[in-house]
């Protein structure tokens, strides 16, 4: 049994009024299974699909056609079973002012039918660095406790499915690395964990599984080591102190300074350098890399521009 499961899922909306455009399709027949215990990626651009995703998961919103469970209980049908299995870190900074730490965290346990629990939240703030806040009123926190405040409280019933939807968006060095010691702790004990990250490194590093949406669809679904290998074998990389002429940059990906190339071979990469030195251009700490998950999504992407039709949300 799939701890998740999109069978067909479709996602549409009706056009703006006074509008002549078709239907707006947020997902388009999207199916794919997690199985219990990964740690499965849903990566895609902004617009691609992915938060409605996981709001159809979550009971937020309903698909207009197919069908999501988790577990085996439908998101619909059994919204109670489902939502008890599950654990939803969302991307806002959602929280009660009123309470402390440590009541809205007893709070939120209630709302599952969860009682004396404390054994667990004193767990739960130790490992996210809360424990010296337990007691501060919500509205003492800064925007970084906050965030790990969202997690405690999605995981304070134990639910066997986690989801963290953009869960390190804007926050320190110092979160992100608390964060992931947990969450891949609980990988390990058995939960499964369902990613979405504009830091791919992150899914790289962590997950062995990725879907890749566009417009609302799967453009590519397997596991991450395969993604890689499918990959351009080699990146140039180097650096600039000006621009390159348009021939060259439009096959290249430019960041400030740094230039990189996608490079299957030696001849391939002398082609490029060669063309730099013809443009009057002084390439500096040249180095060669394997491909990365970064160089994976934007050959995705590129490669579904024209193919996928439709607006997603």
């Amino acid at each position: 049994m799939p701890a998740i499961s999109f069978q067909s899922v479709s996602k549409s909306y009706p056009p703006p009024r006074n509008s002549a455009s078709n239907v707006l399709m947020a997902l388009d027949s999207v199916s794919l299974d997690i199985e219990e215990g990964e740690f499965f990626g849903l990566l895609g651009p902004n617009g691609a699909g992915k938060t409605t995703m996981i709001s159809i998961l979550a009971g937020l919103t309903r698909a207009t056609r197919g069908s999501v469970s988790v577990l085996g209980s439908d998101v619909q049908r059994d919204y109670a079973q489902a939502r008890r299995k599950l654990g939803v870190v969302p991307q806002e900074l959602v929280f009660d002012p009123f309470f402390s730490v440590r009541e809205a965290l007893r709070i939120q346990s209630g709302y599952f039918g969860v009682r004396k629990n404390d054994a667990w939240i004193d767990e739960l703030l130790s490992s996210l660095g809360l424990a010296d806040k337990a007691e501060a009123n919500m509205r003492q926190l800064s925007g970084g406790m906050k965030r790990r405040m969202l997690v405690a409280q999605a995981l304070v019933h134990k639910p066997p499915v986690i989801v963290l939807d953009e869960p390190t968006a804007g926050v320190d060095v110092e979160l992100r690395q608390t964060l992931w010691h947990f969450i891949a702790k609980l990988n390990k004990l058995g939960h499964t964990v369902l990613l979405t990250t504009h830091y791919l490194e992150e899914a790289e590093a962590l997950c062995g599984r990725i879907a890749m949406l566009k417009s609302g669809r799967v453009v590519a679904l397997d596991r991450t080591s395969e993604l890689l290998k499918a990959a351009s074998s080699n990146v140039l990389r180097f650096k600039l102190d000006a621009e390159l002429p348009r021939a060259l940059a439009d096959k290249a990906r430019v960041t400030g300074r740094i230039v990189q190339f996608p490079a299957h071979d030696a001849l391939e990469i002398e082609h490029y350098l060669a063309a730099v030195r013809e443009a009057g251009l002084h390439a500096e700490d040249v180095e060669i890399r394997k491909a990365d998950l970064e160089d994976v999504f934007l050959d995705v992407m590129t490669q579904n521009r024209d193919s996928v039709a439709g607006v997603a949300a």
